[in-house]
């Protein structure tokens, strides 16, 4: 991870793992994660230059091999930047489902759902999955704050590329991963 990715996963009011999700400690650190850094060795993608994945960082920051190598990948994957703003739904802000209040951001809105509709049974459509492009307007959860605990511990924004086509990033990650060893 990238040290603005590793950010995003430790601004929450409970920072999560960016790879499982779970709640992070703070002051504890994965000695035997750091043991292992030190000791696989890897190959540079770029010019196919043996190291420890300590060092992989700065040999990276510094092989423009490996900098074209990451371009190809970024160019392959990036749509064209939609001109119409109009096109793509609101993914920053969001209404309460059972009461209609406006403007909660993923985490305001759990946390309000959590405060005064934890018992609500009404099935409703989850304004934050409804944002997404692989969201669906139309669909109820059967167990809405069952669903918020499960799906949105995170945000999205985190993790997500919008502006990438996921069709081609397939592709490509299936033609990389037959040319890598």
């Amino acid at each position: 991870f990238c040290t603005p990715c590793l950010q995003e996963c430790l601004k929450p009011k409970k920072p999560v793992c960016g790879v499982c999700r779970s709640t992070l400690t703070a002051g504890s650190r994965a000695l035997d994660l750091e043991k292992q850094i030190e000791t696989t060795e890897t190959t540079c993608n770029g010019c196919n230059k043996k190291m420890y994945l300590s060092k992989m960082r700065s040999h990276a920051a510094s092989c423009s091999k490996y900098q074209n190598y990451i371009m190809e990948g970024v160019k392959a994957v990036t749509k064209e930047p939609l001109h119409s703003t109009r096109s793509f739904p609101n993914r920053f802000t969001f209404p309460c489902p059972y009461c209609s209040e406006k403007n909660f951001d993923q985490e305001g809105l759990v946390e309000h759902c959590k405060a005064l509709h934890s018992m609500d049974a009404k099935q409703v459509v989850c304004p934050i999955c409804a944002s997404m492009p692989w969201g669906d307007p139309n669909y109820r959860s059967a167990n809405f704050m069952e669903h918020l605990q499960r799906r949105h511990r995170f945000s999205y924004d985190t993790f997500v590329d919008y502006d990438a086509d996921e069709d081609d990033m397939m592709a490509q990650v299936l033609m990389r991963s037959l040319r890598d060893k």
